[in-house]
């Protein structure tokens, strides 16, 4: 008898030490938070060595400490964000992303973090001063109803920029056969510089950078779209959504996300 329940104590502590060890009984381990990104869009997400940082590194790791989980951003194609997110492989994803409503198809979006613009780069010895330029005239509610022939505009493809800018001219956009699509924005504007393509439509602080880092650019005056940046959820993840959107809520009242944006993009 005395063995029989010496062996079921062994059994029992085996049985508790292989509990501890699956689950992390330490407690010290950390559910993860997996953001998919695309690292190169700053200031909002881009490389130092092989660091991501960039203003939404930084305001999901804000997230993931509210939440009590550790963030891991994963660098990937920014069109395979969404399926991404979609098929649970990410649970957020975040890259300067705006609603769309070809994207709530696929996936949920926390309210917005920050505003964006749509900007136009092109040659500083450019002929065009606003992106009106690039249509041939207007219909009698004040619609493009047409664009200039041979127009080629360079985008990063399934942007918003892409979006927008490969819509109907009716619906001030430029036409499919316009737009001339890149993997990266830095292929676009290499693209511009060689002559490729008459301009390059893109989010306004990377167009920033790169006009910064490349001579004979200029960024066009007037704006071409603009729109709000938020984060893209699984659908069936609505009690993801609700912490996110809770979290965002306090992060923006504490002036935690406000001082991470003025820190990449200082108010003037």
């Amino acid at each position: 008898m005395k063995k029989f329940l010496k062996v079921a104590s062994i059994v029992l502590v085996i049985a508790m030490l292989a509990c501890f060890a699956s689950c992390g009984g330490n407690g010290d381990e950390k559910e993860k938070l997996i953001m998919a990104t695309n690292a190169a869009f700053p200031p909002y997400e881009y490389k130092e060595g092989d660091k991501i940082v960039g203003i939404d590194a930084e305001i999901a790791e804000a997230i993931a400490k509210e939440l009590g989980m550790e963030l891991e951003i994963i660098d990937t194609e920014f069109g395979s964000i969404v399926g991404g997110v979609q098929s649970g492989k990410y649970d957020i994803g975040m890259a300067g992303m705006t609603v769309t409503e070809d994207r709530l198809k696929s996936v949920n979006f926390s309210t917005s973090y920050a505003k964006g613009v749509q900007s136009v780069i092109v040659l500083e010895d450019s002929k065009y001063t606003s992106y009106e330029d690039f249509y041939t005239g207007y219909d009698k509610d004040g619609n493009p109803n047409g664009v200039i022939d041979d127009l080629k505009i360079g985008v990063q493809q399934d942007t918003t920029g892409d979006i927008y800018a490969s819509d109907k001219p009716e619906k001030w956009g430029f036409g499919e056969d316009s737009v001339i699509r890149y993997k990266t924005g830095a292929d676009a504007v290499q693209a511009l510089i060689a002559g490729k393509v008459d301009c390059v439509i893109i989010d306004n602080e990377p167009a920033k950078s790169f006009v910064e880092a490349n001579e004979g650019l200029k960024i066009l005056k007037t704006s071409y779209v603009e729109e709000d940046y938020a984060i893209a959820i699984a659908k069936e993840d609505t009690e993801l959504l609700e912490k996110i959107n809770a979290a965002l809520e306090k992060l923006t009242d504490d002036g935690t996300i406000p001082g991470i944006i003025e820190k990449y993009i200082p108010a003037k």
